[in-house]
């Protein structure tokens, strides 16, 4: 049995650009398990390469890789290379740190 999806995965930047070279939409339809599963589980069923990504926006906040993500939630994957200033004013200065100085 398949299971309908949830949750739906917005990509930008760099993430968008991939998915268009793959042939896939830069939108993705996914299904979480109810107990959830962290951003980097996810990017990783994706085939997203961690190292082009810096955080997750999960319901409008920005959050590390390891944030655990929930049906429903809404999901947009935080490319590398955000400007500078931006990245301070969206919170993905701090929230990238843990993720960039993992060894994953």
């Amino acid at each position: 049995m398949t299971k309908k999806s949830n949750t739906t995965v917005r990509l930008f930047g760099n993430l968008h650009t991939l998915r268009r070279e793959r042939g896939l939409p830069p939108v993705a339809e996914v299904w979480l398990p109810e107990e959830g599963m962290t951003a980097m589980d996810l990017a990783k069923e994706l085939d997203l390469p961690l190292n082009r990504i810096e955080g997750v926006f999960c319901n409008h906040l920005a959050y590390g890789l390891d944030h655990r993500l929930h049906p429903g939630d809404k999901v947009a994957f935080i490319p590398t290379g955000v400007p500078g200033p931006h990245r301070f004013m969206l919170g993905i200065h701090a929230a990238g740190k843990g993720h960039l100085n993992s060894s994953d």
